[in-house]
């Protein structure tokens, strides 16, 4: 997917909410363990009742590794249900020495043709790099993440300068604003200031709303630029909203609450 398809499907829908598939199964709706596959049945479900309210479902899929071969089945068949005009983000956190690197690529962009995925940077530029080779596709580089463990090594300074400040002004010679993205926590809003210094036009991708204590309003009023540039991903508050047999019913009431919330800044 490109920019401009990405920025059009906002305007149409009027919203930048993402949707994360992040699904448990020990926390789906009991009714549906009787089914083939669970996961698939929540996540068809999930995605029939949610898809004219986003614009992009990000599958975490370390919760489809740890099914093992069926749970990469699942991931696949689930990747076959959402639609074309909607942006599809594997969470997958790659990043590896060079050649590595290259075969994750081809794996979820060739293989599996996920529009984008997200990298961990730390081994440097070469680990990163092979994932930006590939047309209409993108890398979302974890910039200053949400967990407490951020404090560790992004939100450190060397020099004058924060490392996830050094990570964004690196990796922005690697790609650009048609095909990098960066994670950026949304408990960290105020932050989102010192990052649009450094990354003014490109999308961010902004976990952490909800469940997690992030501040939409907050979020918009310092992330936001004139193409949006935010993808606000809600996971649990979502999927999760109920675990009866109306769950699909209630997660489309949630994301068409979030979605026009997100109308009213557009």
């Amino acid at each position: 997917m490109t920019r401009q398809e990405l920025i059009h499907q906002i305007r149409i829908k009027k919203s930048f909410l993402s949707i994360g598939l992040d699904t448990d199964i020990k926390k789906i709706p009991t009714h549906l363990l009787e089914d083939e596959d669970p996961i698939l049945s929540f996540n068809k479900a999930i995605i029939d009742a949610t898809k004219q309210y986003c614009v992009a479902y990000k599958i975490n899929t370390a919760f489809y590794e740890a099914n093992g071969p069926k749970g990469w089945q699942s991931m696949l068949d689930t990747l076959k249900l959402i639609p074309e005009n909607i942006l599809t983000i594997a969470d997958a956190k790659r990043g590896d020495i060079g050649n590595t690197s290259e075969m994750y690529a081809h794996a979820f962009f060739d293989q599996m043709n996920f529009d984008a995925i997200t990298l961990a940077p730390y081994m440097g530029r070469d680990s990163i790099a092979p994932f930006f080779k590939f047309k209409n596709k993108w890398g979302i580089v974890l910039a200053l993440t949400s967990n407490k463990g951020s404090a560790d090594y992004e939100q450190q300074k060397i020099g004058d300068e924060f490392l996830f400040e050094k990570v964004i002004k690196t990796t922005c010679k690697i790609g650009d604003e048609n095909n990098l993205m960066f994670v950026v926590g949304a408990t960290k809003a105020e932050d989102l200031l010192l990052i649009r210094k450094h990354a003014a036009k490109h999308f961010l991708l902004v976990p952490g709303i909800g469940a997690q204590g992030g501040n939409l309003d907050e979020v918009v009023q310092f992330g936001m630029n004139e193409d949006v540039g935010l993808l606000i991903n809600s996971s649990r508050n979502i999927i999760y909203a109920s675990n009866e047999k109306d769950f699909a019913d209630v997660a489309a009431i949630e994301a068409k609450k979030i979605a026009k919330q997100m109308n009213s800044y557009l």
